[in-house]
């Protein structure tokens, strides 16, 4: 029996003939590496890299037939028409018919074979060969017929043949389409051959564009459709453009007869692809295409009927009547493309209304230079000071109403449009009102008393609207009205205080309905400004005198604020400008000026009483100092410390009472008003003072408050004081400068001020970092 050992010294014998396997594979495989090494070359030679072909063999292999078959061709032109005098009639009849005929018939073997490319190479050969045939023909045995007639006759012919080829043979590209390409002239060779007018030529153009659509529309061939879609639009582009210029050009009832029934052709083409169109945008194309083709159709009647003034009303009830498309049983796309042309017509009839809109409203502005210098006979002439009335243009208000009509309908009868179509509805009625009077040449005073109707309607309109893009349409629109009338009212003196007394009503009472408040109120304040400026200017008083009038708005406009909180930012805003037209008007007279400007003060003064207002009393402040030192340049006051101390002294001790009571009030707040109300009229005065005294006590004076300020860490006391310092010190040392600049020579002060650049470039970093420091315990003090 065999003698097993036991399994830990089973154990170490495995592992040990394991090392020893490893230790000789090891070997092996350094051997072996070696072997390797010496076998090959130190540089293997890189792997030869493919070339890559430039194109492939289908292409080359049509590229060659394209070409032979094109070089046949030219072969076969230039031995037809060169190379009669070399054969006889019977000989040149045969060699034409035996080239055709193997031409012809060598696409059936080819076939067989499986060269397609091939066979439709020499089948494009042998279908031009027809073509030489057919002119061959001519030219032998058919001298006497005509030309073009021939042509027509051969054409039909050759795209009889050419199809009943491409049928027969079933799998070749190029006849289907050829034979489409021929039947494009028949018609229109025939029309010119009997001699046919404009109208024949334009049906023979029309009727080949409807058999190319019918062809691509029920075709299922890729090359066919494609060649009948190109002679389609083709054929239907160039009869529609003739078609159009026969409406448009047409002399009588007859005659646009006739072109409205080459466009209700062309309509029916388009609308017939719009049925049968397989896609959704190709298909509402078509029906957009053949809508407006039905209105150019229709309205071209009436247009050659009626006088000029009523082409574009024609052609607009034409679009309106596409809507009908839009509840029949009709294709969607149809239905949307009836309704997408419906809407460019009237597009096109609003836009061509517009100019009328645009003279009636702004026409007047010419009055700005001519105020007061007469009213018109009637409205058109008040209006058309500088722009002309365009001619036939008396349907304008009948074209706008129309198409508003139409938007208040569809607001009605669409809810996804509604916000649009309602607020367009009242834009159009808006400028059917702004046209209508001018149209009629109403007289100047009832013309006036439309538009303020007009404004008094769009108000009323703004203030019942439930949505609010009507309601934005409205009151621009009101404000628009009221702008042009008052330009309107320029006219003379009467009419232009009674529009703006009426227009300052109306905003008025408009401004009691709580969604228009704010706007409303603002254009009433701004109607008063302009009402007391005309009030003024009617007194015969100088416009300083009617600023004191106007400063009426600003303390209404405040008193307002108060009282209507909502509005309270743009009725503030329209009295700050009328506040600024006072100051405008009063610049001319400084005695009245510094009354607009003290006035101005208290109104600000009485704004910031309100919690949310108080910044307002910086303004205040400010108009009061500036009405101080207005009022003391115009007296020539040589002393005003005698008027500015007496100011001065009060205000820094309320400055002082506020500070104690609120530690955290700035210094600005407190002593700023008082500390300027004296050092800047001193400052002014010290520069015109060629004495001593006076520019040494303000400089003492100032120097003192810059200390008042380092010493308490107050900003204002510190930044007035230091800054009257340093411009009282420049005006004491501006003739010493002056006289030194006069003996020193010319290169050093270039040379000081490079220097002077050195240095500060050299501490630029230091300097900043100083300045930072200065802003920081600036910042610190109150």
């Amino acid at each position: 029996m065999t003698h097993l050992p036991p399994p830990s010294e089973e154990l170490r014998i495995l592992d040990a003939e394991l090392w020893q396997l490893d230790a000789r594979r090891a070997q092996l495989l350094a051997r072996r590496a070696q072997l390797i090494g010496l076998l090959q070359p130190s540089f293997p030679p890189a792997p030869p890299v493919p070339r890559r072909p430039e194109t492939t063999a289908p292409r080359v292999q049509n590229v060659l037939l394209v070409l032979g078959g094109v070089l046949l061709t030219v072969a076969a032109i230039a031995f037809t028409l060169v190379s009669w005098g070399h054969l006889g009639i019977a000989g040149r009849s045969v060699v034409l018919a035996a080239v055709t005929v193997a031409a012809l018939g060598a696409p059936v073997p080819l076939l067989k074979r499986g060269l397609r490319s091939t066979a439709e190479a020499l089948a494009g050969l042998g279908l031009a060969l027809t073509v030489l045939d057919a002119y061959a023909l001519h030219e032998v045995a058919l001298t006497a017929a005509d030309g073009t007639g021939y042509a027509a006759v051969a054409a039909t012919f050759l795209a009889g043949a050419w199809w009943g080829y491409g049928r027969g043979l079933g799998s070749l590209r190029v006849p289907l389409p050829a034979a489409l390409a021929a039947a494009q002239l028949p018609l229109l060779l025939w029309a010119v051959a009997v001699g046919a007018g404009p109208y024949a030529i334009t049906a023979a153009l029309l009727l080949t564009a409807a058999f190319d659509a019918v062809v691509a529309l029920r075709t299922s061939a890729r090359s066919l459709r494609v060649a009948a879609a190109v002679g389609a639009y083709g054929a239907g582009g160039w009869g529609v453009a003739a078609a159009g210029v026969l409406s448009w050009g047409a002399a009588g009832p007859s005659a646009a007869a006739r072109a409205a029934a080459l466009l209700a052709l062309a309509a029916a083409i388009a609308l017939y692809a719009a049925w049968r169109a397989p896609r959704q945008g190709l298909a509402t194309g078509a029906a957009v295409t053949g809508g407006l083709l039905l209105v150019a159709a229709l309205g071209g009647i009436p247009r050659a009927s009626l006088p000029g003034v009523w082409t574009v009303p024609g052609y607009l009830v034409c679009g309106v009547g596409l809507l009908s498309a839009v509840r029949a049983p009709l294709p969607e796309p149809v239905r949307r493309g009836a309704a997408r042309a419906s809407a460019s017509v009237q597009a096109l009839a609003v836009v061509w209304a517009l100019p009328l809109v645009v003279v009636a409203l702004l026409g007047p502005v010419g009055w700005t230079g001519r105020v007061w210098s007469g009213a018109p006979s009637d409205l058109r002439a008040a209006v058309t000071v500088w722009a002309p009335w365009p001619a036939d243009a008396a349907a304008a208000p009948l074209v706008l109403a129309i198409v508003a009509a139409v938007l208040a309908r569809a607001a009605r009868a669409t809810p996804a449009w509604r916000d649009p179509a309602e607020a367009g509805a009242v834009a159009l009625v808006w400028a059917t009102a702004i046209v209508f009077p001018v149209a009629l040449q109403l007289p100047y005073a009832a013309g006036l008393f439309a538009q303020g109707l007009t404004t008094v309607a769009a108000l009323a309109a703004a203030a019942y609207a439930r949505r609010t893009p009507t309601f934005l349409t409205a009151v621009l629109l009101s404000l628009l009205t009221a702008a042009g009338l008052t330009l309107l009212s320029l006219t003379s003196r009467g009419a232009t205080l009674t529009v703006l007394a009426a227009l300052t009503g109306i905003f008025a009472v408009a401004a009691a309905r709580r969604r228009p408040t704010a706007v409303c109120a603002s254009a009433s304040l701004a109607c008063a400004a302009g009402l007391a400026c005309a009030v003024g200017a009617a007194a015969d008083r100088s416009p300083a005198h009617t600023a004191l009038l106007v400063l009426v708005v600003p303390a209404a406009a405040a008193l307002l604020a108060a009282r209507v909180p909502r509005a309270a930012v743009p009725v503030e805003a329209t009295g700050a400008v009328a506040g600024l037209l006072a100051v405008g008007l009063a610049v001319t007279d400084a005695p009245v000026l510094a009354l607009v400007l003290a006035l101005c003060g208290v109104i600000a003064a009485g704004t910031a009483v309100r919690a949310d207002r108080r910044q307002a009393g910086y303004a205040a402040a400010a108009l009061f100092v500036l009405a101080t030192w207005v009022r003391l340049g115009s007296w020539a006051v040589d002393t005003p410390e005698a008027y500015t101390l007496p100011v001065t002294v009060p205000a820094l001790v309320v400055g002082f009472v506020r500070r104690r009571r609120d530690p955290q009030a700035s210094s600005w707040t407190a002593y700023g008003p008082g500390l300027s109300a004296t050092l800047v009229p001193s400052l002014l005065a010290a520069w015109a003072d060629a004495d001593w005294p006076r520019p040494l006590l303000l400089g003492t004076a100032a120097l003192v408050l810059t200390l008042l300020g380092a010493r308490h860490r107050l900003q204002a006391p510190l930044v007035l004081g230091g800054s009257v310092l340093v411009l009282d010190a420049l005006h004491e040392l501006a003739p010493y400068l002056v006289q030194l600049a006069g003996t020193l020579p010319r290169w050093l002060p270039p040379a000081l001020a490079g220097l002077l650049l050195l240095v500060l470039g050299a501490t630029y970093e230091q300097r900043i970092r100083d300045a930072r420091r200065v802003r920081e315990a600036l910042g610190r003090m109150r």
